[in-house]
């Protein structure tokens, strides 16, 4: 069996994995990257087909950390970024009472949206005088009804939380799943005054691209599987290893053996996961059940991602980012997206292209639907919601079991766990999703991160 020595080995070419070792490969790191599909982007992969352009992962990113700015920057020429109708991106709709309502944007919007109560409008008026809240745990919903009134949950966070966690607002804990939003009350007393602060704050930043980190919408030319594919080319197909279905990892004095399906062994001073919490254990058999348990029982939300493509639209105007539906409409899908009205190519002349979410962690049983079933349910809502006229040229479902890692009360002892374990086992980082966040600003941002800490860890490589 050949055995080849390395820096560092990281398990999964997800976004996360390929990050890594772009910043690796580029400090002169030499690094491997082990995958046990046959193709690199893990859940992030784009298809075009007669005519039209879609993803079979996430739809969108956003530009929201200098991390992200920086990697597309350096990666100019490489791939493409594709930044959204910026007039089209910033309207969303919420679902009430059998229409669409424009999510409010501003002052004057926000007192005339019928998604509110009368009593919230001025409820809102009192937010910044409101004390904070004693308990560390507080849901999301807990927070919100605290702050805003419960016409604010119903009809903004609850779509919002299924829109970008297929979650419970009710399960999710603030301080994981949205640290920002906990950072608003906990260091500054409310969310307007925090929100004010804030923006003050950003005006003073010199990071020379931090004016760069717009919060937009982007994708990428050709679709987002060109972004992972030009992190690929960059780190070099020898330095990747595709369709390795089993892998062994043992740990050893000073690093880690890693054989792989292909008779190919590996010595390594690092090694980084990026796998999912339920393929750990299999993984790293010489970690302790006390530990390793904290991490495994980490909650996933299922999706079913239905891409839908009319050669011709006849249907409401599509005019925005997309359309969410609150759980009090008691919703068969989670909402709908329009990627072809923020993205310019990405169907025939005249046409539409949707995305429609269903599943998460309150439907879980659809994932036991028939394709045929999930396929009349997702046409029948679209004639209700969209006024669809006609039948779809183009219906792809996708379905994922471990979609999203939910930051909910369990995540606690997660992150505790990863920490005891990293600390135990030198030179082990456990990253990916099950920390740090679920976007793809986030990824970038933790592998970057990652990455200056093990460059300033002179004692973790073995020349």
């Amino acid at each position: 069996m050949k055995l080849i020595e390395k820096d560092v080995v990281i398990i999964g070419a997800g976004l996360t994995g390929l990050s890594i070792a772009y910043y690796l490969k580029k400090a002169g790191k030499r690094v491997l990257i082990i995958e046990c599909n046959d193709r690199v982007g893990g859940v992030i992969n784009s298809v075009t087909e007669n005519g039209f352009t879609y993803e079979l992962g996430p739809s969108t990113g956003v530009l929201s950390t200098t991390e992200i700015v920086e990697l597309f920057a350096e990666l100019n020429g490489k791939c493409s970024l594709v930044t959204a109708n910026k007039q089209k991106a910033g309207k969303r709709y919420i679902w009430k009472n059998k229409q669409w309502e424009a999510l409010p944007t501003g002052l004057w919007a926000a007192i005339k949206t019928p998604l509110f109560s009368l009593s919230d409008k001025f409820r809102i008026l009192a937010e910044p005088i409101r004390p904070k809240g004693g308990y560390p745990d507080e849901s999301i919903a807990e927070l919100v009804v605290r702050r805003l009134g419960k016409s604010y949950l119903d009809y903004a966070v609850d779509p919002f939380i299924s829109g970008v966690y297929a979650g419970d607002p009710h399960q999710l804990i603030t301080r994981f799943a949205l640290p920002k939003l906990y950072a608003l009350e906990n260091e500054f007393g409310g969310f307007i005054r925090g929100t004010i602060a804030k923006h003050k704050g950003m005006k003073m930043k010199n990071h020379k691209n931090a004016h760069k980190v717009t919060r937009e919408v982007f994708s990428v030319e050709g679709g987002l599987k060109n972004f992972t594919a030009s992190l690929a080319a960059e780190i070099g197909s020898e330095n990747i290893i595709l369709n390795n279905k089993e892998l062994n990892v043992e740990s050893e004095k000073n690093g880690y053996h890693i054989s792989c399906s292909n008779e190919v062994s590996i010595h390594s001073s690092v090694l980084v996961s990026t796998v999912g919490a339920y393929d750990l254990p299999a993984l790293f058999p010489f970690i302790s059940r006390n530990l390793m348990c904290n991490i495994e029982n980490t909650t996933y939300a299922p999706v079913i991602h239905v891409t839908v493509g009319y050669n011709q639209w006849k249907g409401v105007r599509l005019d925005g980012f997309g359309g969410l539906i609150p759980s009090k409409e008691k919703p068969k899908v989670l909402g709908v997206l329009f990627p072809s009205a923020i993205f310019a190519e990405r169907t025939p002349k005249g046409g539409a292209l949707l995305s429609v979410f269903l599943g998460g962690i309150n439907h879980r049983n659809y994932m036991e639907l028939s394709d045929s079933e999930i396929e009349i349910m997702v046409k029948n809502e679209l004639e209700l919601t969209m006024h669809a006229v006609g039948e779809p040229d183009l219906v792809r479902i996708h379905r994922y079991t471990h979609a999203i890692a939910q930051y909910d009360i369990k995540s606690e002892l997660r992150l505790k766990s990863i920490k005891a374990i990293e600390e135990q086992f030198h030179g082990l980082i456990l990253a990916g999703s099950i920390r740090d966040g679920i976007g793809m600003a986030d990824r970038v941002k933790q592998a970057k991160t990652i990455v200056d800490q093990l460059l300033n860890n002179s004692n973790l490589f073995v020349n």
